[in-house]
Formats: C-alpha cells, sequence, structure tokens
C-alpha cells in the first residue's frame, strides 16, 4: 500500500479506504457468501459515504452472524428490535429489517440455481465489464446492466436495491472494472 501509487481520486489518505481500493474494489467475486455480504453493506450505504459503512463492516459481521444467510433469515421481532438499539450499527428499521428480506430472498435465489454467483454475475454474461475511464466524469452512477439486475432483484423480493446501488455493488464485486486508467489497479484488474 505505498502511498506513491496512482489511485482512483475517490480513495482518501484513510488506512481503510486505501486497503480496500488496493486489495478488493473491483475484484471479481465468485463467492456466494462475499457476494451476498457485499449486497447487504451497499444498501446500508444507501445516503451514507461508503467510509461510513466500511468502518462498521466488523460490526455488521458480528451483529449479523458472519451474513449467514440462514440465521438471519429467521430473525425474530425481538432481534430485530435489539439490533435496532444497537450503536454499532446504523440504526434505520427499514435498512434492518432489509437486511432480513434480503437473506430470505437470497436464499430462494439458491434454492433454484447452483450459486447466487450464477444469478448475479448473468447481469454482466459471467465476465467483468473492462471499463477504460480517463476521468472520474466519466464514471457512470447506473448503467443499463445494474438498471436490469435491480429490477430482477426487486421482482425476487429484495428491497435497497435500486440501479445506483447495484452499479456501486457491480464494482465493488468486480462485475465492472471502473479503476480510471491512470490508476495502478486498473491494468491489475484488466
Amino acid at each position: 500500500m505505498a502511498a506513491n501509487k496512482k489511485r482512483c481520486h475517490w480513495v482518501s489518505d484513510d488506512p481503510i479506504y486505501i486497503a480496500y481500493h488496493d486489495e478488493e474494489w473491483g475484484v471479481p467475486v465468485f463467492d456466494d457468501q462475499t457476494l451476498f455480504e457485499f449486497l447487504i453493506l451497499e444498501g446500508q450505504q444507501a445516503g451514507l459515504s461508503w467510509i461510513t459503512i466500511l468502518k462498521r463492516r466488523d460490526n455488521y459481521r458480528a451483529c449479523f452472524d458472519g451474513f449467514d444467510a440462514q440465521k438471519i433469515a429467521r430473525y425474530s421481532p425481538s432481534k430485530l428490535n435489539k439490533l435496532l438499539q444497537n450503536p454499532a450499527l446504523i440504526r434505520n428499521r427499514l435498512k434492518i429489517e432489509a437486511i432480513i428480506k434480503n437473506a430470505q430472498a437470497y436464499l430462494a435465489i439458491k434454492e433454484t440455481r447452483d450459486t447466487f454467483a450464477e444469478y448475479i454475475w448473468q447481469f454482466v454474461n459471467g465476465a467483468p465489464i473492462q471499463n477504460h475511464w480517463k476521468t472520474p466524469k466519466q464514471v457512470p452512477v447506473n448503467t443499463p446492466q445494474s438498471t436490469a439486475m435491480s429490477k430482477d432483484l426487486k421482482k425476487q423480493g429484495f428491497k435497497f436495491v435500486g440501479s445506483t446501488i447495484c452499479y456501486a455493488y457491480m464494482q465493488a464485486t468486480g462485475m465492472v472494472n471502473d479503476h480510471t486508467t491512470d490508476c495502478f489497479r486498473h491494468q491489475q484488474l484488466m
């Protein structure tokens, strides 16, 4: 994580952000558990900065049983109320309820597919889209693929999965390579 490397414009000097950018953002993810975790975290980000979520990521893992969808899908109303009292989380009732609903929808998809990865990667035909943005202004906030993903996820019962959230999810999980061409990670992820 050398400081002299050229990174995407959005990366601050916060070590958490640098590590996330250098090691995770844009790396193709095919592991169902990790894909589920990112989908949950991206939904929690709605209206907030990503660094806010990154700094609470370990808290979310601890409070939501390591993002074990089987357990989350069975959370009781009392568990929900306990989560809403936890200052380590974003205490927004709709967002917390969405995590439970999303776990249920995720499990329903897994009943009909071999993997969640198979389902979610269909929106980019199973391979990362390699973009070549020269400036941050060129990077879109959503695309036809993220809109299609959003519509289908909503149809499946997911919450907090608008087109912009889905595009951020696609960026995070490497479904698109949106590192700008001057970033050292762009070529590495080609």
